[in-house]
């Protein structure tokens, strides 16, 4: 049985929205914990005539918080930080993300299935005790619904 590693389950941001080629970079560096909030929106309903109810799934609203020690040089950090000091709110705070399934069969050589999905960063904290790493808490947060595709690891690309 081969377990999946987290290491292969990658999360990608757009850090350069507003130009015409995405500039994909990998959220890793300070961050430890990454879990994917499916966010489940439901329905309970007991009918008049039941003593059971019944439950429908109306909607996901899928997010991913992060904690990241805030390391200067990473891509992903100064991102992110320009969101913090910007306050960004609105369009200014949205980008696209990747979700790239690295323990999957590669499609071909060093390309692996993945899901483009347009996302809006919001920052929930900044700073921390003293004498350790700043840290900054952010969470990604999906907006609609994704595009499936490819990423291609040598190339740097998502295609569809």
């Amino acid at each position: 049985m081969a377990k999946v590693k987290r290491s292969e389950f990658a999360l990608f941001l757009d850090t350069t929205p507003a130009a015409t080629n995405p500039t994909w970079s990998r959220v890793g560096a300070g961050v430890t914990t990454g879990v994917l909030n499916y966010n489940p929106e439901v329905t309970t309903e007991t009918y008049i005539h039941e003593d059971t109810a019944t439950t429908t799934l109306e909607r996901y609203a899928p997010s991913m918080p992060l904690e990241a020690q805030c390391i200067n040089t990473d891509a992903i950090f100064e991102f992110i930080d320009n969101l913090r000091r910007t306050r960004a709110v609105g369009s200014a705070a949205e980008t696209d993300a990747l979700l790239v399934y690295l323990y999957e069969t590669p499609t071909s050589t060093d390309k692996y299935p993945a899901e483009l999905q347009p996302v809006t960063i919001q920052i929930d904290t900044f700073g921390g005790d003293g004498g350790v790493t700043n840290r900054i808490n952010f969470t990604v947060s999906f907006r609609g619904a994704s595009d499936t595709g490819t990423y291609d690891v040598s190339g740097n690309s998502f295609t569809t």
